[in-house]
């Protein structure tokens, strides 16, 4: 936790796994003041996320345990307007969400923010594999985590410097492995418990298609070829995303097709060979940044855990150093320094 402001008490955001469990020890022995918080926000089924009956149950027996007082935070309809909606609309209009990126920047470091501050906490803390540090001239910018495969900085590129500045993350320089032994040392119920994998509002019984199909009317669709020769078809176009391969009914042929352009209000799903699929650059829109707009040479991620690839940022495009493959709209596309995030943003159609 170098570079960390110690200051008043903090609100530890504990979801019901081992890490944020871990955070709220990791800050209790180092004498800081802390209140656990668990967020109620999907009322639904829940079977693969971190809102289920049980993962509220979970964290309240880790704050018994570690002697803190524990609260429920119902953020429902929150979580309802400002990440369900839009992950259903965005389908709609063929852009493929991270609902779990929205639910960081609206909810986490939004509403609960807000409400720690109301409630005189000076500091929010939460289980993220990522690290906080403050550079020379003072200023504040998430960075990578040690455990490069656990490591959460992607989703948490939004926060700007009032929101770091509030923000702890105890567990950025612990690996994986070493979370789940301190979490063991202490007896902790979730030092064996498996992460949370997926969106937590779709289940693995039901599914995507289940889910949407109860809010959206999806249309069956026709695929095209790049002359726009029909050769095949999808039960449901709003599904289909930018690089897909497989679950698309296409007419015989050796080379493998990849979707290259989702067209909703059309019904039309464009293919073409991984060539096709490849682009020098991405268009951008939505565009969030740590400390200022930043323009030329970056890195840039556009997935959780995906390759960091070298462009240069211009004028609201990313001008790729080699042709890579296109990414989907909706898609977050985050900018680093080094191992340092500098602000974030989302692909757009062309």
């Amino acid at each position: 936790m170098t570079g960390q402001p110690v200051y008043g008490p903090v609100m530890v955001a504990m979801s019901g796994g081992v890490d944020s469990s871990v955070a709220a020890a990791l800050l209790l022995e180092a004498g800081h003041e802390v209140v656990g918080v668990t967020l109620r926000l999907w009322g639904g089924e829940s079977d693969s996320g971190c809102c289920a009956v049980s993962d509220v149950d979970d964290a309240r027996r880790v704050a018994d345990a570690l002697g803190i007082d524990h609260h429920v935070f119902n953020l429902g309809d929150h979580f309802d307007s400002l990440v369900v909606g839009p992950y259903v609309a965005d389908h709609a209009a063929g852009r493929t969400p991270n609902p779990c990126i929205e639910c960081n920047r609206h909810v986490k470091f939004g509403r609960l923010l807000d409400r720690a501050r109301a409630l005189g906490f000076g500091l929010l803390a939460t289980g993220h594999h990522a690290r906080v540090v403050v550079r020379p001239d003072g200023t504040r910018r998430i960075a990578r985590a040690a455990d490069a495969a656990k490591d959460q900085s992607y989703v948490l590129h939004m926060l700007d410097q009032d929101q770091l500045a509030s923000l702890l993350l105890p567990i950025g320089d612990l690996t994986k492995d070493e979370v789940r032994q301190r979490a063991a040392d202490l007896g902790l119920r979730t030092a064996d418990k498996p992460d949370s994998q997926d969106v937590c509002f779709i289940t693995r019984e039901h599914g995507r298609e289940d889910f949407l199909r109860r809010s959206l009317t999806l249309t069956p669709g026709r695929v095209v070829d790049g002359s726009g020769a029909e050769v095949g078809s999808v039960a449901a176009v709003e599904l289909v995303t930018v690089g897909q391969r497989r679950g698309m009914a296409l007419a015989g042929g050796a080379a493998p097709r990849f979707a290259v352009d989702v067209d909703v209000a059309g019904a039309t799903v464009t293919v073409g060979s991984i060539d096709d699929l490849m682009v020098d650059a991405t268009p951008l829109e939505a565009f969030s940044w740590a400390d200022g707009p930043v323009v030329g040479r970056v890195l840039v991620q556009t997935s959780a855990h995906g390759s960091c690839d070298p462009a240069v940022l211009d004028d609201g495009v990313v001008l790729w150093a080699e042709p890579r493959p296109r990414v989907a709209p909706g898609q977050s596309v985050v900018f680093y320094d080094g191992d340092q995030v500098l602000g974030g943003s989302i692909a757009r159609r062309a």
